[in-house]
Parts: structure tokens; C-alpha cells; sequence
């Protein structure tokens, strides 16, 4: 279908195609402390991932980013989707999870991944969302149904996530 008939128009989402990776070992995730110089969340731990390539699907850009990140590998699963609403451009964020049981992650310009504990996440710096991303990708298993989300801030600057039924 060409472009021309593919219905974009101001009043629907344009979003940027972006990944984010939580291994598990264990009841620990993989999450990684951004650099001192990043730009955003620097010294705030995440998820890894990244951006979606020209030329990618979302699983093989998962791959490559936990591969650039870490040196490690993982059978990863699709766990969900978030909408960020962020005005005439969001982005849309595929989450991944798997597990790793064995290697250990190399430091890399975005960061150092550490493992840590899930009850132990309240007590690091995060990123605004990964409490409650992680709190729900935590409770779900392989070949459970991905989950649908949305998140946006009020006009307070208060951020709310939505999941979907």
C-alpha cells in the first residue's frame, strides 16, 4: 500500500520505534546504570535497548542492543507495548524479557549493567516508569499474552501509566 493511502494525518500517533531488554536470573534483572555523560538518566538505571534500525524488525534491533551493550545473548519474548504520549511524536516502546544463566555483562559507552534484585529497585536511582513497567513485566511468565500500555504526564507533570484489559 503506498504511502499516500496509509491514513497519516495530524490527529493520530506518529511514533519513533524503540526497544527496552529485562533478563531475569533468578528474581534479579539486568539493568543498566546509565554513563556519568549521558544526556538523559545519567547515573538512573533502566532497561537496555535502544532505537529500532531502518531496516530492523523490533526483535533483531532487542538482540543487537543487549548484544552492543553487554556481550551477552538471550532467547528474548515479547512482553508488551507502551505508547509514551509525548504531543505529535511519541514513541513506541516494545519490552522484551529472557532469562540469562550464565556470562556476565562488559561495560560499554551507555553504561554498566549490574544485576540487581527486584526488591531491591526501590532503593537504586530509576528512571521515572521502571517501577511500575518492571513491577508488571515481573508477574508475567513466557507465552503469557503481551500486555498494551500508555503513558503521559497531567498538566501537574505527574506521570501515569495505563495498561490496557
Amino acid at each position: 500500500m503506498p504511502q499516500s493511502d496509509q491514513g497519516v494525518t495530524k490527529d493520530r500517533y506518529t511514533v519513533i520505534p524503540r526497544t527496552a531488554i529485562f533478563l531475569r536470573r533468578g528474581d534479579s534483572y539486568l539493568l543498566l546504570k546509565g554513563a556519568p555523560t549521558k544526556r538523559l538518566w545519567a547515573n538512573k538505571y533502566n532497561g537496555l535497548g535502544g532505537h529500532v534500525e531502518r531496516g530492523e524488525d523490533v526483535l533483531a534491533s532487542a538482540q543487537r542492543e543487549l548484544f552492543e551493550e553487554t556481550g551477552l545473548t538471550a532467547d528474548l519474548w515479547l512482553c508488551g507495548t507502551l505508547i509514551v504520549d509525548r504531543g505529535e511524536t511519541g514513541i513506541c516502546l516494545y519490552f522484551f524479557s529472557g532469562e540469562c544463566l550464565s556470562g556476565e555483562p562488559r561495560p560499554s559507552q551507555e553504561g554498566l549493567a549490574e544485576w540487581i534484585p527486584f526488591e531491591s529497585i526501590s532503593e537504586i536511582p530509576v528512571v521515572e516508569d521502571l517501577p511500575v513497567l518492571l513491577g508488571k513485566i515481573h508477574t508475567m511468565w513466557r507465552g503469557d499474552p503481551p500486555f498494551s500500555a500508555r503513558s503521559f504526564y497531567t498538566e501537574q507533570d505527574k506521570l501515569v501509566v495505563k495498561f490496557g484489559e
